[in-house]
C-alpha cells in the first residue's frame, strides 16, 4: 500500500512490496499515485519472477561491454557496434533509452528492415552485416535474461534472419598487382618508405594467405628459417605458416632491425595504417572493389594447386574445410585450360 506525504516540493510517495521499498516525489498527488501503481506492479513482478525491472538497453550494452566484450579479441568491434545500436533512432527514440521490457521482436524486426533498406541518415547494409549485429544483440539480451535477470527472455529468438550475402570472389588481376607496385615505387629492391611497405605487404599476403593483422603483427623473433610463427590469430589459436622462397625474398627487402633496439613489427605498418594506405593506393590506381583481404582469396586459389586440402587448411588456419570453398575462386576458364 502506498503512503503519501505533502512536502514543500510536492507529494512524496513511499511503497513497500514484500520487503522491497521505493519512494519518489512528484508535483501532484495524482502523478504520485500513478507512479506508485506502476512501481508496485514492477516490484510484484520482480518478486514473482526474479526479474529486475527498469533497466534500459544501454544499461545492458554497457554492462555487456565491461563483463563480456573486454575479454574477447573482438572487443573494439563489439564496442563500436553496441554504441551505434544504442544511438540508432526509431520512432523518435534512441534504442539505448528503451526499456528492456519494451524491446520486442517487432522492434528488432523493424530495425532489421530499416538497416537493410537504409534511411536518410544511414546507408543500407547487407544481410550478412545485419546478421552479425543481430548475433551480438542476441547475446547481449540472452545474457541479460539468463545471468542478470533483467528480462524474462530474449526477444531476438523470434526475429527472422535475412539471407546471407553471396561470398566475395574478387581476385586481383596481374595488371592490378603491377599497378599497385608501380604506384608504391616497389621494384624488388630494398625499401625504406611506408608506401613501399604497402606493396611488400600485399605481395606477401598473396604469397602466404596471411591476414592483414597477422602480417602487421609479425615480429623478427616470429620468423625461424622458412616458417612464420603466429602466436595468436583471428580464431584465437596459434599457427605456423610455411614461407615460400618468394615470401622470404620479400622479407629480405625490409629494413634490418638492430639487435640493440626493442623489436618492432617486420613490415613497418600497423593494421589500421595499412588498411588506410591500401585504400588510397587503389583509388589512385583506379582499381575498383578491391580490398586487402581479397589477397587471401588469391593466395588460397594459388596455394590449392600446390598443397593438398589438409595442408592448405592448416597453413591458412581454417578449422572447417568448407571455408576453403569460400576462398577458392579459380575461374571455370582457368580450370578448362588444365583439362586434357
Amino acid at each position: 500500500m502506498a503512503s503519501f506525504t505533502k512536502t514543500a516540493n510536492g507529494w512524496r510517495v513511499q511503497i513497500s512490496i514484500k520487503g522491497q521499498r521505493d519512494s519518489a516525489t512528484h508535483a501532484t498527488k495524482a502523478q504520485a499515485a500513478a507512479w506508485a501503481a506502476q512501481r508496485e506492479t514492477e516490484l510484484r513482478n520482480q518478486v514473482a519472477t526474479g526479474v529486475i525491472a527498469g533497466r534500459t538497453f544501454e544499461d545492458a550494452c554497457r554492462r555487456y561491454e565491461i563483463d563480456v566484450s573486454r575479454h574477447k579479441r573482438g572487443h573494439r568491434w563489439e564496442a563500436l557496434r553496441l554504441s551505434a545500436l544504442c544511438d540508432f533512432v526509431m520512432d523518435s527514440q534512441r534504442l539505448g533509452d528503451m526499456l528492456l521490457s519494451d524491446m520486442s521482436s517487432d522492434v528488432i524486426g523493424r530495425w532489421r528492415d530499416m538497416r537493410m533498406r537504409g534511411t536518410p541518415e544511414v546507408k543500407p547494409v547487407s544481410g550478412s552485416t545485419v546478421n552479425r549485429i543481430l548475433n551480438l544483440w542476441s547475446h547481449v539480451l540472452t545474457t541479460a535474461a539468463k545471468e542478470w535477470k533483467w528480462i524474462v527472455e530474449s526477444p531476438t529468438k523470434d526475429v527472422r534472419r535475412p539471407k546471407e550475402s553471396a561470398h566475395r570472389d574478387r581476385r586481383p588481376t596481374a595488371d592490378e598487382i603491377e599497378r599497385i607496385c608501380l604506384y608504391c615505387n616497389f621494384n624488388d629492391e630494398p625499401i625504406s618508405k611506408k608506401m613501399q611497405a604497402v606493396a611488400v605487404c600485399y605481395l606477401f599476403a598473396i604469397e602466404t594467405a596471411m591476414r592483414q593483422g597477422e602480417i602487421c603483427g609479425l615480429l623478427p623473433s616470429h620468423i625461424s628459417g622458412a616458417v612464420a610463427h603466429l602466436p595468436m590469430t583471428k580464431n584465437g589459436s596459434k599457427r605456423d605458416v610455411p614461407l615460400s622462397k618468394r615470401a622470404l625474398e620479400l622479407i629480405s627487402y625490409l629494413p634490418v632491425q638492430s639487435d640493440e633496439e626493442p623489436e618492432s613489427p617486420v613490415f613497418m605498418l600497423t593494421a589500421d595504417s595499412l588498411s588506410t594506405l591500401f585504400r588510397k593506393v587503389c583509388a589512385a590506381c583506379c582499381i575498383e572493389d578491391l580490398t586487402f583481404h581479397d589477397s587471401r582469396h588469391e593466395a588460397i586459389t594459388r596455394l590449392a594447386k600446390k598443397l593438398n586440402v589438409l595442408d592448405l587448411a592448416r597453413m591458412v588456419g581454417h578449422k572447417d574445410l568448407r571455408m576453403l570453398q569460400v576462398y577458392y575462386n579459380e575461374s571455370a576458364a582457368d580450370m578448362a585450360a588444365r583439362l586434357d
